[in-house]
Order: C-alpha cells, then structure tokens, then sequence
C-alpha cells in the first residue's frame, strides 16, 4: 500500500530477510531488539524515531506466552508476559506518539488474541496479559481520538503459520494421531471450514490502518473465520 515499513525483532538475519522481501515504493528498515528488555527498548526506539521519524502506523505484534494453567503459573512467568505485552508495546507506542500528534494521523494496531473475548483453555498467562492489552488499548483509544489516532486491537485465530503448524505436530505426537487428523480437528470447530491464511489477518490490518478506517477506535476486531462463541 505504498508504506515505508520498519520491522523489530531479536533476529538481524531473519529482519533482513524480511526487508529485503518488501515491496512498494517506500524505504524499509529495521530494529534488532528484544521485547522481554524493554527499558532498554525503551531508549533504543527513543533514539531511532529520533533518527527516522515521523511514524504514522504502529502495529504491536509479539508471540504468545507459553501454555499452561493460570493457577500454576509462576511469579517471574507472568511478569515476564507482562513485560514482553503490555511494557513493550507500551513502549512502542509513546515512542511513535508525539510525531502522531504533530502529523494529526495515528493508527495503533494491537494483535493479541480471540481470549480477550473467550479465554481459551489451558493458556491461564496469555489470557490475563492479552487482557490486559486490550483494556490498554480501549483506554487510550478513549485518550487519543480527538488527536487522529486511532486504536484497535485485531484478534486472530487459527492461522496458518510455522506456529500453528508447530502446535498440530506435538499434539498429534501427544496424542498418537497424524497431524493431518489434528488439522482437520481443529477446521471441524471453524464455521468457514478452514485455517486463515496469513494474508488474511494482513488485510485486515492494513484496512484498520487506513484512512478509510477513521472512524473505527477502540474495538476488538476477531479474524478467526467465526471460531468464537460470542458476540
């Protein structure tokens, strides 16, 4: 869509890879740094929109935590969750926030979880974190309207990555079936009868980061082919 994308990962050989991949007229960059580290985040996000601002999109997208019981979970687990999530894309966002303001056009995309409005069994961390993000992004949707920004949060379910893919091999060795009966489990619980594919998340986050979007703020949008029990 015409857009100079940065990306940030841990990865400097994986953010190559990436950029060198994007199309469009734009000029792309990148950020190698570790979200479980936000202070120091922190101050390298300060100095690169210092170096390369204005932004106008921001997108926050981090992997889950790991799985388990909310009851079982431990201290450091959730406040390493709580760092990874809610710090860093905190951090994110009063990063890009000022030039925002000065420019009168702001999209902050959240991609957290359909267990914002169904927690999802045995994920007790991710649950209380991506719900957390949520009510974040609810309130400064609230805050920054009246400034042109606007913030949503997109909610994906099954998609088609290595992940998912990942997750279909070890409970299908758990369980002593093939993988296939595994997938195939799982697009039986999808109204549309699939697994999402990538591009269709994608789209729906370039949409929310358009113009056209203006006057859509502060909702939890699910991108999950109808999986979720509730309105």
């Amino acid at each position: 869509m015409g857009a100079s994308v940065t990306v940030v990962s841990r990865s400097e050989e994986k953010l190559r890879a990436v950029v060198s991949g994007l199309e469009g007229s734009g000029e792309h960059s990148y950020v190698v740094a570790d979200f479980s580290e936000p202070y120091k985040l922190q101050e390298q996000m300060k100095t690169f929109v210092k170096e390369n601002g204005p932004f106008h999109i921001l997108v926050n997208n981090s992997g889950g935590p790991p799985a388990g019981p909310a009851h079982e979970a431990t201290l450091d687990q959730f406040l390493s969750a709580f760092q990874q999530h809610l710090m860093s894309n905190h951090v994110m966002l009063t990063s890009v926030l000022e030039g925002m303001k000065l420019e009168g056009y702001g999209r902050v995309i959240n991609v957290i979880s359909t267990s914002v409005k169904q927690p999802l069994k045995g994920l007790g961390v991710s649950n209380t974190i991506r719900g957390s993000v949520a009510n974040w992004a609810k309130t400064l949707a609230n805050e920054l309207g009246g400034f042109g920004i606007t913030v949503n949060n997109v909610l994906p379910g099954a998609t088609d990555t290595d992940r998912l893919d990942e997750i279909f091999s070890g409970k299908a060795s758990k369980l002593g079936v093939s993988k296939d009966q595994v997938r195939e489990q799982a697009e039986g619980g999808i109204p549309v009868g699939r697994i999402g594919k990538p591009e269709e998340l994608g789209q729906a986050i370039a949409f929310l980061a358009s113009p056209a979007a203006a006057y859509i703020n502060g909702i939890n949008l699910p991108v999950d082919g109808g999986r979720t029990g509730c309105l």
